[in-house]
């Protein structure tokens, strides 16, 4: 009589691995890593002229849209040859995303005192970024330059 552990059963020993569970979770690590990925990266990402002697020319025809910090912390844009006006940093945004719905792609270029706290430069930038500015310019004077 043969009972239900007898070896003598007729069944193999199994000499294969099942990767089907360990497929599920490298599955589900993707998909973690895949969601946190983009939150690990913070910052501003600024694409900035290379220094040179010379100054960058642009072979666009579009005006740029201009930016600045003053010394005591306001903040002015205008286009082109127009006039600065005065305006908060939300308002920044607001204007910065109406120019370029209308023209996409305009230069964005940041004027900055030097005397202006680094981290109020970084939260203008911060602010354009979130407003769908890829890249901004940074001006600057040449050595030697009264600001």
């Amino acid at each position: 009589m043969q009972g239900p552990f007898n070896r003598g059963s007729g069944r193999k020993p199994m000499g294969e691995i099942n990767v089907v569970p360990f497929i599920d979770v490298m599955l589900v690590l993707l998909v973690i890593f895949m969601i946190t990925a983009p939150m690990l990266t913070q910052g501003v990402q600024v694409d900035l002229p290379q220094v040179t002697s010379e100054p960058i020319e642009s072979s666009d025809d579009r005006e740029p849209i201009n930016v600045s910090v003053e010394r005591d912390g306001r903040y002015s844009i205008w286009v082109g040859d127009d006039e600065p006006r005065e305006v908060d940093l939300d308002e920044i945004a607001n204007r910065v995303i109406i120019l370029l719905e209308r023209t996409p792609g305009t230069p964005v270029m940041v004027h900055g005192d030097r005397n202006v706290p680094y981290g109020q430069v970084v939260t203008l930038m911060s602010t354009l970024q979130v407003a769908g500015v890829a890249n901004v310019g940074l001006i600057s004077e040449p050595p030697g330059g009264e600001g």
